[in-house]
Order: C-alpha cells, then structure tokens, then sequence
C-alpha cells in the first residue's frame, strides 16, 4: 500500500497592517498663570515671588494682580509715607511701605523675625523677595496694581515701582479667570 500524502493547507498570512502614520509629538500645554496677592506679610510675598518667577521660568505666562496690604510691597522702598489724607498717611506710617519692609505674619517680635529669616536666607543661598521681583520682572511676569486699591490708599503711579503695569479692577482680574488663567491666592 501506498500511502497518499495529503495536501499541505495553506497557512492563512494576515495581510500586513500599514504602519500608522507617527502623530505629531504633542507640545505641553502651559496655562496662564494668575496669582492674586493680597498680604503685605513678609513670607506671603516671598512665596508669591517665588512662585512667579518660577512659572515664567517654566514658560508660562505670568500675571501677579496686587491689591489691598499686598500692593505696599511694590511701593518704592524709598517712600516712607504715602497718601493723600491723613488716614492715608497714618495708614503707611503704621505699615511701612516697600518689599524691603515686609513684617512677618507670626514671630515678627519687633523686627527681630525678619532679620533672622534674613540671615537664614543668606546662609543657605535663598534669593531674597527684592532679588526674587527683579527675576521675575526680567522674565516677563506682569504685576497688575488694583486701581480701587491705589484709590484706597492714596498712591500714585509715581509711589509704585518701576515696571508695574497699567491699574486695572476687579472685573479685569475675574475675565482673566474665565479665560483659562489658573488663579492662585496668596
């Protein structure tokens, strides 16, 4: 007997898939950065300045809207009273003006808490609020004085910093949000 092979089956090839076309690397979205100051206090500014250079830094653009004890940190450092009145005046003279001025919000003890927190930062290389706004102001951050605020308190243009942007009010600060600008309060 002989014996009869049997036919080989074909094996089925799936035909080969196009290679799907490479997708375009998506670029990281960055978001507006909104951060809304309010505190004069000596370590709020300070975060608010770190936080701000560090967006731009990141690419982000960076808006710091100021109002209330927030807005006498970037009252010229020189300015010791400001105001129209004498509420006004009476006002700076309790709360000394400019970012170099700042008084803690806790353990302040007459001065004593910022001079420590002063030499602390020297010692361990942390950039100072004064060396920290003039980063940013480099990199582009736009600080934002709040008009009602200035009215408030009875400074002027010629009272705040150089490099502060045109005053604006609260409704600018709320279309900034609607926007897509992440707010951040300090």
């Amino acid at each position: 007997m002989t014996a009869i092979a049997e036919p080989e089956l074909a094996t089925p090839v799936a035909p080969e898939a196009s290679p799907a076309p490479a997708e375009p690397e998506a670029e990281p979205k960055t978001h507006d950065v909104l951060l809304i100051n309010y505190s004069g206090e000596l370590e709020k500014v300070w975060a608010l300045m770190i936080l701000a250079s560090t967006s731009a830094a990141m690419g982000a653009r960076t808006r710091v809207f100021v109002t209330f004890w927030g807005l006498l940190a970037f009252v010229k450092d020189e300015r010791r009273i400001t105001g129209q009145n004498w509420m006004q005046k009476m006002l700076s003279f309790m709360q000394r003006p400019g970012i170099s001025h700042r008084k803690l919000s806790k353990l302040n003890f007459l001065g004593m808490g910022p001079w420590m927190m002063g030499k602390l930062a020297k010692q361990y290389n942390v950039s100072s609020p004064k060396e920290l706004l003039e980063l940013a102001q480099e990199l582009g951050v736009e600080f934002m004085p709040c008009q009602m605020t200035m009215d408030m308190y009875g400074l002027t243009r010629d009272d705040l910093i150089e490099g502060m942007g045109e005053p604006v009010g609260a409704a600018t600060v709320i279309g900034l949000m609607q926007e897509g600008s992440a707010p951040l309060f300090i």
